[in-house]
C-alpha cells in the first residue's frame, strides 16, 4: 500500500503580500478603496449588458456594495470620526 505523502506547507507569494506592519486603519481604508472602486467598474460594466448577464452584473454590484458598508463599518468602529 502507499503512503500518502502530505502536501507541503503552503508558502504565499511574496509579490502580493501585504505587510506585516500595516496598521487594521490603512487596511481597512484600502479595502474601502478598492471596493468603491469595483463598485463603480461593475455598474458601469451593467450598462453595456442586458438581460441576465445585466441582472448577474447588478448582483455582483449589490455584493460589492454590502462589503463596502461592512468595511465602511468596521472602520467607524476602529476610527470614530465624531
Amino acid at each position: 500500500m502507499d503512503k500518502l505523502i502530505p502536501d507541503p506547507p503552503y508558502k504565499s507569494n511574496p509579490m502580493f503580500q501585504v505587510s506585516q506592519d500595516m496598521n487594521i486603519e490603512t487596511l481597512l481604508a484600502h479595502a474601502c478603496e478598492s471596493l468603491a472602486s469595483a463598485s463603480v467598474l461593475v455598474s458601469d460594466f451593467a450598462t453595456y449588458l442586458s438581460g441576465s448577464q445585466r441582472s448577474t452584473a447588478l448582483a455582483i454590484a449589490q455584493v460589492v456594495m454590502l462589503a463596502d458598508l461592512a468595511v465602511n463599518r468596521a472602520l467607524d468602529i476602529v476610527d470614530p470620526q465624531d
